[in-house]
């Protein structure tokens, strides 16, 4: 537990959020990839796996984890919180790739590209063959908008393990893919930071919801209107004492994006995205659980027809929130995720359990959790160190975190 407070403290200190500008650099501006032919997904799923860095350990480390998102391709190191996000075509048998990689933890940013030969995997990987694989991808990458200069080059190693094939663990990130502070070119609580979401490694989201005015559910985090979160404004003060209509009006989130409704953005989810689970953390000054629940269920029924493998879960953080749980007609049946004691999480029939993870792995309570049928997520989890910890010594369904690049990282190099 000493370590874990000893974090915390180094977190406390050093979470100012300074201004600093990333500008991502503007990927494959002479066009080539429209000249190429899209991969299949039987391609797709033959490059993904685990690479030997050959070419640019100093920069990316000593492994990293390719892994497709719909129509990007990306790419998770361990090295300051690295990833790369590109977009991938095919002509005459070899594998073009062009974006952009990134440090998470800092404003190092720069262009990248490559290839891989007919003859280093490009052929079996148009094909779709797997036997006797072995891919080479070579390439280069530069800083900032810079022509890329730097030798980059990875071996494939191996294909993802079983362990991580069969189990389904939620990769959720924060505030809809991640934070402001993050400067990921996206507002957090957008619709532009959902659909950036699963390029990130994330496969779930937890969303932040007020409530406005006149009753509608909004995606913000804070509970005033403020500089962190959105641009200059004529108007200031609770979110809540505005209407839906004054703060699409005259509010724009910090990279301009409108407010979205908690009904657009989880319309977004369910027809744009592969997000498997939604966290809905509750912090209206209001009772939101039957109009945020009736969005909830709307969206529930619509699933089946589009055979989409989603949960939406209501996040119950305080008493106040359970109370208020308990109230609504049917709550039995509603499905939940509770972040308070054990025997609450059963007075609600919540499917999840969300403990902090300032307590630890909880082995005993866990197990107990899944003997009821129960899932667990573990929440805020970010330091490198203890991410790897939880997953090699926890039994968690998931985690929460600021990074997902990171956890998506250690959790796809697992044995």
């Amino acid at each position: 537990m000493k370590k874990y407070l000893l974090y915390i403290l180094i977190v406390l200190f050093t979470s100012c959020d300074q201004s600093i500008n990333v500008e991502h650099p503007i990927v494959d501006g002479s066009g080539f990839l429209a000249q190429t032919y899209p991969l299949l997904n039987d391609s797709k799923l033959v490059i993904e796996g685990i690479y030997e860095v050959i070419d640019g350990k100093e920069y990316f480390g000593e492994q990293v984890v390719l892994k497709w998102n719909g129509e990007y391709l990306s790419i998770f190191t361990s090295k300051n919180v690295g990833y790369m996000i590109l977009q991938s075509g095919s002509l005459d048998s070899v594998i073009f790739s062009y974006g952009y990689w990134r440090y998470g933890i800092n404003s190092e940013t720069g262009l990248v590209n490559f290839y891989i030969s007919t003859f280093e995997g490009g052929n079996k990987i148009i094909a779709g063959d797997t036997t006797n694989l072995q891919i080479t991808i070579r390439g280069a990458f530069g800083e900032g908008s810079n022509f890329p200069d730097r030798k980059f080059q990875l071996k494939y190693l191996r294909k993802f393990s079983s362990t991580v094939i069969e189990n389904n663990f939620y990769i959720l990130a924060h505030r809809g893919g991640g934070r402001n502070s993050d400067y990921l070119q996206a507002s957090e609580n957008s619709i532009e930071m959902i659909a950036l979401a699963e390029r990130l490694g994330a496969n779930g989201i937890e969303i932040d919801v007020h409530v406005t005015k006149d009753g509608i559910p909004i995606l913000y985090h804070d509970s005033d209107i403020n500089l962190r979160l959105t641009q200059k404004s004529v108007i200031w003060g609770n979110i809540e004492d505005f209407t839906y209509a004054q703060l699409r009006t005259f509010i724009r989130l910090k990279n301009g994006e409108l407010i979205p409704s908690l009904k657009e953005a989880l319309e977004y989810v369910l027809e744009n995205t592969n997000i498997k689970l939604v966290w809905l953390d509750l912090k209206s000054g209001k009772n939101e659980i039957p109009v945020v629940a009736e969005i909830q269920q709307n969206i529930l029924r619509r699933i089946n027809p589009l055979h989409r493998d989603l949960q939406i879960l209501l996040g119950i953080p305080t008493i106040e929130k359970a109370n208020n749980m308990l109230n609504y007609p049917n709550y039995l049946n509603v499905p939940k995720v509770c972040e308070l004691d054990l025997s609450i999480v059963r007075e609600l029939n919540a499917g999840f359990w969300a403990p902090r993870w300032t307590q630890g792995t909880q082995l005993e309570s866990v197990r107990a959790m899944h003997s009821e049928g129960r899932k667990v997520l573990v929440w805020t989890l970010d330091e490198p160190a203890f991410i790897e910890s939880f997953l090699r010594d926890g039994e968690f369904d998931g985690i929460l975190t600021n990074h997902p690049t990171l956890v998506a990282y250690h959790y796809y190099i697992r044995q």
